[in-house]
């Protein structure tokens, strides 16, 4: 079974990879400029893409969704490089940032509540559920009282 080299990859340029992946194409520079990403180089010395690099790209992205720093995206990518000798210090940079994470994500759901809270109190004053005497304050206190 033969394997798939570089040379039989489909090949992006910088434009076709930056809409592939979302990202535009000085993003991309910058990520490549910062060591997040290193595209490959034609004879003719031109910036390409593969499939492989959009992967890695997506899991970048995914990192960076948690809250991860682009100083911290760079020591993670420096430690991947030196194999399996950093896997530790690459562990506890990810417990790091999930924990980091974790706290935002309950300062959100926290956000969504008030959120919600009050969504519902102006839906129930269009719906003539809650009077026009009703301030928002006894609102929630009578939500608190019925749990």
């Amino acid at each position: 079974m033969a394997t798939k080299t570089v040379a039989t990859e489909k090949r992006y340029r910088i434009g076709e990879f930056a809409a592939k992946t979302g990202l535009s194409g000085p993003t991309l520079r910058y990520y490549e400029k910062e060591g997040l990403v290193k595209p490959h180089r034609s004879d003719n010395g031109l910036r390409y893409y593969t499939d492989a690099d959009a992967s890695w790209i997506k899991f970048l992205l995914h990192l960076k969704g948690t809250g991860m720093t682009i100083e911290q995206l760079k020591q993670y990518v420096a430690w991947r490089a030196e194999g399996d000798a950093t896997i530790t210090k690459r562990l506890q940079l990810l417990k790091n940032v999930r924990r980091g994470f974790l706290q935002k994500f309950e300062e959100l759901q926290h956000s969504m509540t008030i959120l919600n809270d009050k969504i519902d109190w102006y839906q129930g004053k269009v719906d003539g559920h809650i009077s026009d005497s009703e301030g928002f304050a006894n609102y929630l206190a009578s939500l608190n009282h019925e749990e």
